[in-house]
């Protein structure tokens, strides 16, 4: 069990906000009694961060055009521990990220991948992330690989990027990550937060319902929880921690959301995280109704 309803999402390449990249970031969300998803694109490797420290740990997957890369990190994942698979459903092909484009992003050294895969690519003068990704991810990816995922791994699988009530409740999966993958997928693509509740009442306790995007503070949280989300995801703060102060700065980013979760929870007479319910938060269209 966690101490709370706060998980780290998957992000990328840590070290390039601390030398010792998800390692850090892994002790410090053992020592908050939570659950760090791996990401695929991570600067160190499924193996160091299992070696790291004693936790619970998920690993998140992007399904390649070569399935055997795929099937080959599942593997690792499951032998040295991992609990579970992420899959990013959102990302058959990178969105437009035009300050990479601008900068020319270099892919960096991505170690999982190593002796599978080069991120050696051409890239016209842009992002060379954008080339990479645009040469490797399968932009034909549906839920009949979702299948095929479960014939190779006996670990549980969570799809992340659900955005709609169809989604939700048609994955056939163990869980549903409502999440936009940080608004970089897509323009005007609506806020996560904005389609949680009906993604919620359509999986209807069938599978757990995490969310991911946009949580800053406890209260936002609490206001997940209450609009029928069973645990968070934090993703940027974490990174920003990470870089201020490395371990000690992602422990101090899930305690300050622990510490101010309790405190709305404390404010708002509820006792335990089961008593947050729905009658706790107005949306904004509830607001403007109780003006007309």
């Amino acid at each position: 069990m966690i101490e709370a309803p706060i998980l780290v999402a998957p992000t990328g390449m840590h070290r390039l906000a601390h030398p010792e990249g998800e390692v850090a970031t892994a002790r410090a969300a053992a020592s908050c009694n939570t659950i760090m998803v791996l990401s695929f694109t991570s600067n160190c490797t499924i193996e160091e961060v299992a070696a790291s420290c004693d936790a619970v740990r998920f690993f998140q997957l992007y399904v390649y055009k070569r399935r055997d890369i795929a099937a080959e990190l599942v593997k690792r994942a499951e032998r040295h521990g991992y609990k579970a698979v992420v899959v990013t459903g959102d990302t058959p092909r990178l969105g437009r990220r035009e300050a990479d484009i601008k900068n020319k992003m270099v892919a960096p050294r991505l170690r999982n991948l190593e002796g599978l895969l080069s991120v050696e690519v051409e890239s016209g003068g842009g992002s060379n992330l954008q080339a990479f990704a645009s040469q490797t991810h399968d932009d034909s990816l549906s839920w009949k690989d979702m299948a095929w995922l479960k014939s190779i791994t006996s670990l549980p699988i969570l799809i992340k990027g659900v955005l709609t009530a169809e989604d939700g409740c048609g994955s056939g999966l163990n869980g549903v990550i409502v999440s936009n993958h940080g608004a970089r997928q897509l323009d005007y693509a609506p806020a996560s937060l904005s389609v949680l509740e009906e993604v919620a009442e359509a999986v209807a306790g069938s599978v757990p319902v995490l969310f991911d995007g946009g949580i800053r503070r406890g209260t936002d949280v609490f206001k997940a929880l209450a609009l029928g989300a069973k645990a968070v995801m934090v993703g940027r703060p974490v990174v920003f921690g990470l870089a201020a102060k490395g371990e000690q700065g992602v422990r101090r980013v899930v305690e300050i959301l622990k510490d101010e979760l309790e405190l709305t929870m404390t404010l708002a007479g509820c006792p335990t995280i089961d008593a947050i319910s729905r009658s706790h938060v107005r949306t904004e269209q509830e607001r403007l109704r109780s003006f007309m």
